[in-house]
């Protein structure tokens, strides 16, 4: 076939792409020598031809140089680490961090379904605002000086009382605070993972999970998430077959299934967590929106093996980041130190703060409210999204998350594309998908959907992407 055809090119470009992949993600440094163009030719299956033009496009960008009678290598010059090369590149309908910035960058006013938090008007905006009157008038080390390195002992000490409350034991000194639940996460990475180092999630997960193990040069495997838990079958013959390190979950309210463990699952589990020598990271972020509370794996284990963590970002404050780790004494030990390398001090004015309102009896009552409202924010958006043809995958007993199935094998990410021409962000099931195989489903959010706006929106989103299947 002629290189120059239509056919030949794209090959040129996947194998392009390849190479630039894995110069991104560092598994070929800086200056290490490529396979030769018979080689690569021979392992993608493409004419040597079609890689001549492949080592051409890379030339003429600087990413590889050609030296004379020794063959091709990566450029000494190596390009900053990019997080969307790392991986192969998904259409920006259904990419993680397009998913983040559309719903981050839009106004208040607008409607975001696809987005994971709470209207600003469903948080606790009295107690915060009391909490920073009280910041005001204490004294100036309250808002103007480092926090220690486990951070505020009054906020420790609370947390270790309401984890108790769900079986969780652990001392204020076992508690770290951190700035958000995903620097915990980060730290813990650092301080677990190497390069290459192999971690398990769930699929579907939380999209920015797979984000910052990617950050991490992580090789990410998963196992099929089910109403009860991780499929066990499958998680035992992945721990065997792959090693993971490190496998990241939630426990209670999943993200983004909203399905909750059982405690049969979370005792297999913590077996072949045993077995396998395998860290567990426990993400407890939805703890306070739980009716009743849900088996957790840390409670089990005695944070042995199990480490968990959490913020308040969702039911108290996105602006005033504080978050936790909650591990055994030599584990917190180092991260202490991870930490001052990475960002020294801590939050305190977020801790004072968080404190405050914790500590006040209106944040029960707020909860209460926040419980019932979004309680009936599920039914009402059960009920709009079934008139669509849209059915959840199960119906969750708390939270703001509705993971559900488009209608009629429409592709979620079609539907996504075409939100984007009615101002509507949406969720697509394969950004939660490390496996790729969420195509028709979707995630909701029912705190973010009271307006009828949302589902006229959908809809036409939804018959303009059958349209174009058809026509395509």
């Amino acid at each position: 076939m002629d290189e120059a055809s239509p056919k030949a090119i794209p090959r040129a470009a996947m194998a392009a792409d390849l190479i630039r992949q894995r110069i991104a993600n560092r598994s070929l440094a800086a200056g290490a020598k490529l396979p030769s163009i018979r080689k690569l030719a021979g392992m993608l299956g493409f004419s040597t031809s079609t890689i001549v033009e492949a080592y051409d496009r890379l030339l003429a960008e600087g990413a590889i140089t050609s030296r004379p009678g020794a063959g091709f290598f990566v450029a000494r010059h190596v390009a900053p680490f990019e997080l969307a090369a790392a991986e192969p590149r998904l259409d920006r309908a259904i990419d993680p961090f397009w998913v983040s910035r559309q719903s981050l960058e839009s106004g208040d006013d607008e409607p975001k379904p696809g987005c994971g938090w709470l209207p600003s008007t469903w948080l606790p905006e009295e107690g915060m605002r009391k909490a920073l009157r009280q910041a005001s008038r204490a004294p100036a080390a309250g808002f103007m000086a480092y926090s220690s390195p486990l951070g505020l002992p009054a906020l420790r000490t609370l947390l270790s009382r309401r984890m108790a409350e769900k079986g969780v034991e652990a001392g204020p000194d076992q508690i770290m605070l951190t700035e958000s639940g995903i620097q915990a996460i980060d730290l813990l990475c650092r301080l677990l993972l190497s390069p290459g180092d192999t971690v398990m999630v769930d699929d579907p997960c939380y999209f920015n999970f797979q984000a910052l193990l990617r950050a991490h040069r992580a090789r990410i495997v998963s196992v099929p998430y089910t109403p009860h838990g991780p499929d066990l079958e499958l998680f035992a013959k992945i721990t065997t077959e792959n090693r993971p390190r490190i496998y990241l979950t939630n426990s209670a309210l999943h993200n983004p299934t909203g399905a909750v463990l059982s405690s049969v699952t979370a005792h297999r589990v913590l077996k072949q967590a045993e077995l396998h020598d395998l860290v567990i990271i426990e993400d407890d972020i939805f703890a306070d929106f739980e009716e009743r509370p849900a088996p957790r794996l840390a409670a089990f284990d005695g944070l042995e093996r199990v480490i968990q963590i959490g913020s308040f970002s969702k039911t108290l404050s996105a602006s005033a980041r504080c978050g936790y780790i909650a591990a055994k004494r030599d584990w917190i030990d180092a991260l202490i130190d991870i930490k001052i390398a990475t960002s020294f001090g801590g939050g305190r004015l977020s801790a004072d703060l968080t404190y405050a309102v914790l500590s006040d009896g209106g944040y029960r009552k707020h909860l209460e409210t926040l419980r019932a409202r979004l309680s009936q924010a599920r039914l009402s958006t059960t009920k709009s999204l079934r008139k669509l043809g849209i059915e959840p995958w199960i119906e969750p007993d708390a939270g703001m998350f509705l993971w559900c199935r488009l209608p009629d094998e429409l592709d979620a990410a079609d539907v996504a594309r075409a939100g984007l021409t009615h101002n509507l962000v949406l969720a697509p099931g394969n950004a939660f998908s490390h496996a790729q195989t969420a195509t028709g489903f979707m995630r909701f959010n029912v705190a973010q959907m009271s307006d009828d706006l949302v589902f006229e929106r959908l809809k036409q989103a939804m018959s303009q992407a059958a349209r174009q299947g058809a026509g395509g």
